[in-house]
């Protein structure tokens, strides 16, 4: 079957994974030619790929038959709707935007154009993941409890991305609220906690650790935890605690070592080492999306959802209160 021919637009290291998964990994979609604001990175990267590259996004639009959207966030709800109004199908890298009513906007144009968009939580599409939801939704784990989710990074960002990353909660806990709402529900309220242990991110007033109490609609719990620079490593872990089972999901475990008295494994270092089958599987849903006519796994409202819960949780964060909120209809 002719996989889909797919633009991609943004060749910073989020864009260059899309590339790369594009051109090499992807069985139903393939990199139809790339686009950059740095005409040098576009025709380097597309050099190495053996793709076309072109000087505009609007060619980008008419060389392919649908987009992929890796620029600054600042782009990505204006290169949405210019999409959208040329027909052709988005995925998106989260999030549409740091303002509430442009991802609106931006929603309701390709809504109005009939063409599918798919924004980038790309957790939802990793294998353990996806297995446990099923088996959550298919109702094994039984009545949800209890969830518990982590996200640390090994070691922190440069300093000159925090000013528009949109804060702690909506550029690292966001993933966890999309994936707190996957598994087990709408979220009612929050409560968040924040520090800065490195001096610097205080400095910039920024947090590096936090942690978020969730209470679902269902009436089950929540704790999220995050940390910018966790030293040993990457991890992204989660635990659901059913009437029935829990599920747990951790980092894949390679090759165990043990000498007397110790076992030790390798750690991913970043999320590009973890999730490298999630970033081609979610590109890969998105062309059988646009195939098939089919809804995407995340959608914009999943967006927009998520990206709530951060401005709740900051709200929570800065008032020392917590935000309930209104359940998603």
């Amino acid at each position: 079957m002719t996989r889909l021919s797919v633009g991609l637009a943004g060749l910073g290291r989020m864009g260059r994974i899309h590339a790369r998964n594009l051109a090499h990994r992807c069985a139903a979609a393939e990199l139809g030619a790339v686009f950059d604001a740095d005409p040098v990175v576009a025709e380097a990267l597309a050099a190495e790929l053996d793709v076309p590259w072109v000087a505009s996004y609007e060619e980008l639009l008419d060389a392919t038959d649908a987009v992929a959207i890796a620029t600054p966030t600042g782009l990505h709800a204006p290169m949405v709707e210019v999409a959208a109004a040329a027909g052709r199908p988005v995925f998106c890298e989260k999030p549409l935007s740091l303002d509430r009513e442009t991802s609106l906007r931006a929603i309701a144009a390709a809504d109005r154009a009939g063409v599918p968009l798919q924004v980038g939580f790309h957790r939802r599409f990793d294998p353990d993941w996806a297995a446990v939801a099923a088996r959550i939704h298919a109702g094994e784990l039984g009545r949800i409890t209890l969830l518990r989710t982590s996200l640390r990074d090994m070691v922190p960002p440069d300093p000159a991305y925090l000013a528009g990353s949109g804060g702690f909660f909506a550029d690292v806990t966001v993933h966890d609220f999309d994936m707190a709402r996957w598994l087990a529900g709408e979220v009612v309220e929050v409560s968040a906690h924040g520090a800065a242990a490195d001096p610097a991110f205080a400095a910039a007033d920024e947090l590096d650790t936090a942690v978020c109490v969730l209470r679902f609609a269902s009436g089950a719990l929540g704790v999220i935890d995050n940390a910018r620079a966790a030293g040993y490593g990457y991890e992204c872990s989660t635990e659901v605690m059913g009437t029935l089972a829990t599920a747990r999901v951790d980092a894949p475990r390679g090759p165990e070592w043990r000498t007397p008295g110790q076992a030790a494994h390798g750690l991913p270092r970043d999320f590009a080492e973890r999730f490298p089958l999630a970033y081609a599987e979610e590109l890969d849903a998105f062309a059988r999306c646009v195939r098939d006519g089919s809804e995407p796994l995340v959608t914009g409202a999943d967006a927009v959802a998520a990206f709530d819960l951060a401005a709740a949780a900051e709200r929570s964060y800065r008032t020392g209160h917590p935000v309930a909120l209104a359940p998603t209809p």
